[in-house]
C-alpha cells in the first residue's frame, strides 16, 4: 500500500466517528499542509475542520474518491484546493483540468444538498528562491499558468454558484511571488506561511 492508499484508508476510518454536518478542506499536498487544527488550537477556537488533503493528488484523484474525501461528512462548506499537480504536467491543459474539477463539484453538489463550497485560488510559487531540484517542475508550473487557472476556476465557481476565494494577498511578494521567506522549497508552504493565510480563510469559514 502506498502514502496515498494509506492516507485514503486512514481517512476513511477517521470518517467513521467524524462529526457531520462540519467544514472539510480537500486537495493536495498544498491543502494536507494547512495546519489548520493546529492553528484553530493557537486561536482557542473550537471550530471543527476536517482536514483531508492527500499530498501528490491530481484532480482524477479526488474525483475518484470524492466520497471518502468529502461528501461522507455531509460537510456545509468544503474548501478545495486540488489541481496544482495538474499544472505540473506539461501536457495536460487546464481545461482538462477544469472538466474534472466540473465533475468534483457537480458530485459534491448531488450528494450534499445546498453545501457550500469555497474553490480557493492556488497559491503562487517562487522559481527564484527555489531549491534545484525543483525548479524543472517550476519551470511548467510558473505563476503565469496558475494565473490563467484561477481565472478558469472563478469561472467555475460562477457557473456552480459557488464561491472562488483568494486568501494569497500576505503570501505575495511585491512581484506577485510566494515570498521567499514562507516557502520551503519554492512550491510548499512553511507554517509562517499558512499563519499569514489564517485569519483571512477563517473570515469564509465563520461567514
Amino acid at each position: 500500500m502506498n502514502d496515498k492508499e494509506l492516507k485514503l484508508e486512514n481517512y476513511i476510518k477517521a470518517n467513521q466517528s467524524a462529526k457531520k454536518g462540519q467544514i472539510v478542506f480537500a486537495g493536495s499536498s498544498l491543502m494536507e499542509m494547512f495546519p489548520i487544527n493546529e492553528l484553530l488550537k493557537e486561536h482557542n477556537d473550537p471550530t471543527i475542520i476536517y482536514n483531508r488533503g492527500i499530498g501528490g493528488y491530481i484532480s482524477e484523484e479526488l474525483l475518484a474518491h470524492v466520497d471518502a474525501l468529502v461528501t461522507d461528512l455531509a460537510p456545509r462548506k468544503v474548501f478545495i484546493n486540488i489541481g496544482t499537480n495538474d499544472l505540473s504536467r506539461a501536457d495536460f491543459p487546464i481545461s482538462a483540468l477544469m472538466e474534472n474539477y466540473d465533475k468534483i463539484l457537480t458530485e459534491i453538489e448531488g450528494k450534499v444538498p445546498g453545501v457550500q463550497i469555497y474553490l480557493m485560488a492556488y497559491y503562487p510559487i517562487n522559481y527564484e528562491a527555489a531549491e534545484e531540484y525543483m525548479k524543472p517542475c517550476l519551470k511548467v508550473r510558473t505563476n503565469e499558468k496558475i494565473n490563467e487557472a484561477n481565472k478558469a476556476v472563478e469561472k467555475l465557481a460562477e457557473a456552480h454558484k459557488q464561491r472562488y476565494i483568494d486568501v494569497n494577498r500576505n503570501l505575495r511578494d511585491g512581484q506577485g511571488r510566494l515570498k521567499a521567506e514562507y516557502t520551503i522549497e519554492g512550491m510548499h508552504i512553511k507554517k509562517e506561511g499558512y499563519a499569514a493565510i489564517y485569519e483571512d480563510v477563517m473570515r469564509y469559514v465563520k461567514e
